[in-house]
């Protein structure tokens, strides 16, 4: 069930990709996790969890602090990426993904994929979903300068799109707080494991249990193009 304000969707469909189309939040988690531990840093799962959204360039000094990013930040990330993609196999689309795109796509409006990941991950995701004769762009770590929750990544999807009015659908605080930022609203699903009230207190303008449940949505209200 739909829980917020109605909205009627801008003609710019702005898509977060990790958690919102594919399941990848606790696989990053583990990532991140054992990536720590390698380099002698020992934080709790689901402190990780709670930061997954955020890009990897913010998340070793949230988590661990000044010291950790200086010394061992890029030696961390690095050892993520590698440890994500030994299990990126394992990672599938969320259950009517790609049948999201298709309805805001017949509904006119443009879709930006929108992730910070590397090329070779994102291309990946596209595979996966089947999305890229469908979805009219999407983004790359290439794109921006700083990931979520700066707003870069939100931005770069709006230019893509040519500009104009945009919403976000995204899983997690930090896609609400990026498209906060940018000036544009979100609609927020909870397959990224973040809850009700905290996406609603980071200013998501809607929040819908799954995929499915903001499908129906879309089919019972009309949309602009």
């Amino acid at each position: 069930m739909a829980v917020g304000y109605a909205l009627e969707m801008p003609p710019v469909a702005i898509l977060d990709v990790d958690g919102t189309l594919v399941e990848t939040n606790y696989h990053h988690a583990i990532a991140w996790y054992r990536a720590f531990t390698q380099h002698g840093v020992e934080l709790p799962v689901w402190r990780i969890h709670r930061a997954i959204g955020m890009g990897g360039d913010q998340m070793v000094k949230a988590l661990a602090g000044d010291d950790v990013e200086a010394e061992k930040g890029d030696d961390i990330r690095t050892a993520e990426k590698a440890l994500y993609l030994a299990m990126i196999h394992e990672v599938r689309p969320l259950p009517d993904a790609r049948k999201l795109i298709e309805k805001l796509k017949e509904r006119g409006h443009t879709v930006v994929l929108a992730s910070s990941a590397k090329q070779d991950e994102i291309d990946h995701y596209l595979d996966l979903l089947d999305a890229r004769e469908l979805a009219d762009d999407w983004t790359s770590s290439a794109d921006v300068e700083q990931t979520k929750p700066e707003p870069d990544l939100v931005k770069a999807a709006q230019e893509k799109a040519g500009g104009g009015e945009a919403v976000m659908i995204g899983d997690s605080v930090w896609d609400v707080e990026a498209a906060k930022r940018a000036g544009i609203p979100t609609i927020a699903v909870r397959t990224g494991g973040f809850g009700h009230d905290e996406l609603v207190e980071a200013g998501a303008t809607n929040v819908f249990e799954s995929i499915d449940d903001l499908l129906e949505h879309l089919e019972d209200t009309p949309l602009k193009g």
